[in-house]
């Protein structure tokens, strides 16, 4: 690991200077000073509440607006969350040398803050050797000790310039979202142990806040002893969370609704690699009788390579279809190739019908050959109502297929029973871990949620009302992702919403009222 000390004669003169304007800095923000609650790690306040602002975010280097932090504490807000990208304050693509321009911004933000009521939560979501967003980052702060050292000074440079700001106003969050194998995370551990070391040289007191692993569903209890606050996320289910969303794998995605029962609709053929023995060729099950003739609708979305589905009525074979992508026309709507597989895996989004003979007492769906494919719905008509009942499934690697049981009233209308029930209560047992992480010590917050603009409004509101239930329950802050933009109260672009004109912007007022409680 090279020293701090192999830093150019240059940028030591200017981070002295950043030194010594952070100080002037320091006594102009607490002559302005304006009540915050008061903020430790153990205790992160129940009444943080807020946004995220996205000036600075992935290749953003914009400054931030000051009507924004008017507007978010006028709303009676008290938090914010700036998800920041460290190329915007370095100089020509040279991690190693800062652009103190770029941190006046910065600094402005803190002034912003102070002036409207608003705490300023400063976040790497692309820190030197680390980013969930794309490109990556050329080398792994995990693994390559030059990208530790370097993250590890752009943290103690933010450190010396906001020391002596309290934590009621200024609180730093290291990383976004660590998403790492199981093998990787003692690294990570050591290398947020390394960064909080440095950072605690030149401000020993600043509050520190980490984002769990997975993606931020996992609390960190290997750095409890480190006097830490944990941030989670807000995005479960993401079938809601992230509907129709470019950067994830969305397009088996099933129509949100909320509450929510599903199944798990992935089937994978008994050779299939990669996953467990639990899995191989397990089939769909629904569980009769059936007492009439009854239709079943199965939408079939992504199909891996050449793959053989069949349908078994008490053991019979009453479907039986082999699944082909390729390039050009086919039953596929969407052609996808995977190129590092050297394989297709076409997009169907296509229904085939199954009609299940009456008196039939269990209906099996299994993949009998080749990779994988998914079930995205499955709509269940019987003859005598003629009504059909949906059920619709998500994708998750490694899970087993659900298994339902069918029920039929004196009049034909359908029940399908079992397969995941989610709604306040499963979102409710999420958090249980974030329950124990702070009985252990580290205070908790929820340092991003929402949902894209394409979920439809009405679901969007009641999963939200649920989560925010359950967070003030609890006595969780939230902050949300964004204030403006696609996930936000302002400017989100949603079609079924009736907006508000505010000072220029479209306003959800319902959403915005929802959040203030």
């Amino acid at each position: 690991m090279k020293n701090h000390n192999n830093i150019s004669r240059r940028d030591v003169l200017k981070s002295g200077l950043a030194v010594v304007a952070g100080s002037v800095f320091v006594s102009q923000i607490q002559a302005a000073s304006k009540p915050l609650p008061p903020a430790t790690y153990r205790d992160l306040p129940a009444s943080w509440r807020g946004f995220n602002l996205l000036e600075k975010f992935n290749g953003a280097n914009k400054p931030f607006v000051e009507d924004d932090f008017r507007w978010i504490g006028d709303f009676g807000f008290n938090f914010v969350r700036l998800p920041m990208d460290y190329r915007a304050w370095i100089v020509d693509g040279d991690w190693r040398k800062i652009n103190e321009k770029v941190l006046e911004d910065i600094d402005q933000a803190v002034r912003f803050g102070e002036k409207y009521g608003v705490h300023v939560n400063m976040n790497f979501h692309r820190a030197p050797g680390y980013t969930v967003a794309h490109p990556p980052e050329p080398k792994s702060v995990w693994s390559d000790p030059e990208a530790l050292e370097v993250c590890t000074m752009h943290w103690k440079t933010f450190a010396k310039r906001y020391k002596g700001i309290s934590n009621d106003r200024v609180s730093f969050n290291l990383f976004n979202e660590p998403a790492v194998p199981p093998e990787l995370l003692p690294a990570c551990v050591a290398a947020h142990r390394t960064i909080i070391k440095g950072i605690r040289e030149d401000d020993p007191d600043r509050l520190i806040i980490c984002d769990g692993s997975e993606w931020g569903n996992r609390p960190f209890y290997e750095l409890v002893d480190l006097n830490v606050g944990q941030a989670t996320r807000g995005y479960a289910p993401n079938e809601i969370s992230h509907y129709k969303a470019s950067w994830m794998n969305s397009r088996d995605f099933p129509y949100p609704t909320w509450p929510m029962v599903t199944g798990q609709g992935t089937l994978y053929a008994p050779g299939q690699g990669g996953v467990d023995d639990r899995v191989k060729g397990f089939p769909l099950t629904i569980e009769g009788p059936f007492p009439g003739q009854t239709r079943l609708r199965v939408r079939i979305g992504t199909v891996s390579s050449n793959t053989d589905l069949i349908a078994r009525a008490d053991g019979k074979t009453v479907f039986d279809h082999k699944f082909r992508p390729g390039p050009g026309e086919g039953e596929w709507k969407e052609v996808v190739h995977k190129p590092e597989w050297n394989t297709y895996q076409n997009m169907y989004d296509r229904d085939y019908d199954i009609e299940i003979p009456g008196n039939t007492k269990t209906l099996e769906l299994q993949v009998t050959a080749g990779q994988w494919l998914v079930i995205k719905e499955l709509g269940l008509t019987s003859e005598k109502s003629g009504r059909e009942t949906v059920v619709r499934c998500s994708q998750s690697w490694n899970q087993p297929a659900s298994s339902f049981r069918y029920k039929e009233d004196s009049g034909g209308n359908v029940a399908l029973t079992g397969g995941d029930v989610k709604d306040r209560d499963w979102l409710k047992k999420r958090l249980e871990p974030w329950v124990e992480v702070r009985k252990q010590g580290s205070g908790v917050i929820v340092g991003e949620f929402g949902s894209y603009s394409p979920c439809p409004h009405d679901v969007t509101l009641r999963w939200m009302g649920d989560m925010v239930a359950n967070w003030r329950e609890l006595g969780f802050g939230y902050a949300l992702w964004n204030f403006r933009g696609a996930f936000g109260i302002l400017d989100s672009g949603r079609e079924d919403v009736d907006y508000e004109d505010f000072h220029g912007h479209k306003l959800d007022r319902k959403m915005l009222r929802l959040l203030q409680g």
